[in-house]
């Protein structure tokens, strides 16, 4: 009796097994089984094997300009190695993402999972994007945000042809834009609120260098706040009220704002401008603030406090003086990320742990401002993942990437992608 007890549980832990494969997702728990199975293990082995031509399409990547709504170059050369990928439906949407579709072979109610990397970078079009080769040291601008992230998608695809991989679940693969900075995550809310609607259940984006992994949305509010008055000469025209002066009123008191440290939120001035010479009463001048937070309560409250003191600026310096002609304040919003958490126990996140636990990595979790903010915050399970190596100077003209140990990037990718879709 006891025999056949054991003989019943094992059938049915296997056909568990078999319905947790048919419908797509690999339970966490069964990844290390999955991930050594004859062939999981060849795909793993031939994405490490390709590794030096990944690295050379990076690099081919990272010397194509791409400023943030600026990227349609680098979006040419995606839509062409799609094309030649054999991907599906190869198109360039209404607002520049460049999309192309592995559908699975389940049909039916199946996962369908976004695989993302972002086109823009930080550096404008007349830069130097030349990338220099020390040793295992690569400097570039880009060559790490994202010409990583962007160079997997296609070993990603390239090693799924090559393997002859089916999976249950639909793959799309997306090179998007305005990621970066006052891009504001156009092309994810683009994919989310039109394009893709309704069809994705999942989202992974590679982003960057070294191995950890983003489960959390940091939110942020940007505004650009402009002080607009008559002007004049700093003598005689000496009384009116002064756009910089406002905008000094305006830091000093940013300065001072009082913020918790958990959840981490921040405030940040991060460029200033305004007047036309030193002896004249600026006609306007202008800031442009940054704020985030990973609590949606704690930003508004720092943005509700932002705005409060723009007001009190323009108050205060038009009635230091006794002119009739008053300053005005514009508070323009030029960025609005969203924010959202998602539980340590839910299965997108327990996979990356589990696929960490397969390669021997330590779990480096945490929250940021990346492309998953937009489906984090409607409640679709997302991540973005390093991919590999390590990065130093992001975002500088110092910006290197170093390909020591890239390849565990690379394969921790596939693996994730693997088993969140299931393999026929």
């Amino acid at each position: 009796m006891r025999k056949f007890y054991q003989i019943s549980v094992v059938l049915w832990l296997a056909l568990f097994a078999c319905l947790a494969v048919a419908s797509g997702q690999i339970a966490p728990n069964e990844l290390k089984n999955f991930a050594e199975s004859k062939k999981i293990q060849a795909a793993l082995e031939y994405i490490k094997s390709i590794e030096s031509q990944t690295i050379d399409e990076q690099v081919a990547i990272t010397e194509i300009p791409a400023p943030t709504f600026k990227e349609q170059t680098r979006a040419a050369y995606f839509k062409n190695r799609f094309t030649e990928l054999g991907l599906q439906n190869v198109r360039i949407d209404a607002v520049g993402n460049v999309i192309g579709e592995r559908p699975g072979n389940d049909g039916g109610k199946v996962p369908t999972l976004v695989l993302a990397a972002h086109l823009d970078t930080v550096f404008d079009e007349n830069a130097d994007v030349k990338v220099r080769r020390n040793g295992t040291v690569y400097k570039g601008l880009g060559i790490s945000d994202d010409g990583r992230g962007l160079t997997l998608l296609l070993a990603i695809a390239k090693t799924l042809n090559a393997q002859q991989i089916k999976t249950v679940g639909n793959l799309i693969f997306v090179a998007n834009v305005g990621e970066e900075g006052l891009g504001d995550l156009k092309g994810t809310r683009h994919l989310f609120n039109q394009e893709l609607k309704g069809k994705i259940t999942h989202f992974i984006s590679i982003d960057g260098g070294g191995l950890g992994i983003t489960t959390g949305a940091v939110g942020s509010f940007r505004y650009r706040v402009t002080y607009t008055g008559a002007g004049g000469h700093s003598y005689s025209a000496f009384g009116l009220p002064n756009p910089i002066h406002a905008l000094g009123r305006l830091i000093e008191k940013v300065s001072r704002f009082q913020v918790v440290a958990k959840p981490k939120t921040t405030f940040n001035v991060g460029r200033v401008e305004g007047g036309t010479s030193v002896n004249s009463i600026a006609r306007t001048a202008s800031l442009e603030m940054d704020m985030r937070s990973e609590s949606a309560t704690e930003l508004e409250k720092i943005n509700q406090e932002f705005k409060r003191a723009a007001q009190a600026a323009l108050e205060e310096e038009n009635s230091r003086w006794t002119s009739e002609r008053k300053l005005t304040v514009e508070v323009k919003e030029i960025g609005n990320r969203p924010t959202g958490t998602q539980s340590e126990n839910a299965e997108i996140v327990r996979t990356a742990a589990a696929a960490n636990q397969f390669f021997n990595l330590k779990n480096d979790f945490n929250a940021s401002s990346t492309d998953s903010n937009v489906p984090i915050s409607l409640g679709i399970p997302a991540l973005t993942i390093d991919g590999g190596g390590s990065e130093r100077g992001t975002h500088s003209l110092d910006e290197q990437w170093d390909s020591t140990g890239s390849d565990i990037g690379s394969r921790r990718a596939l693996l994730i992608v693997l088993a969140l879709l299931g393999v026929k």
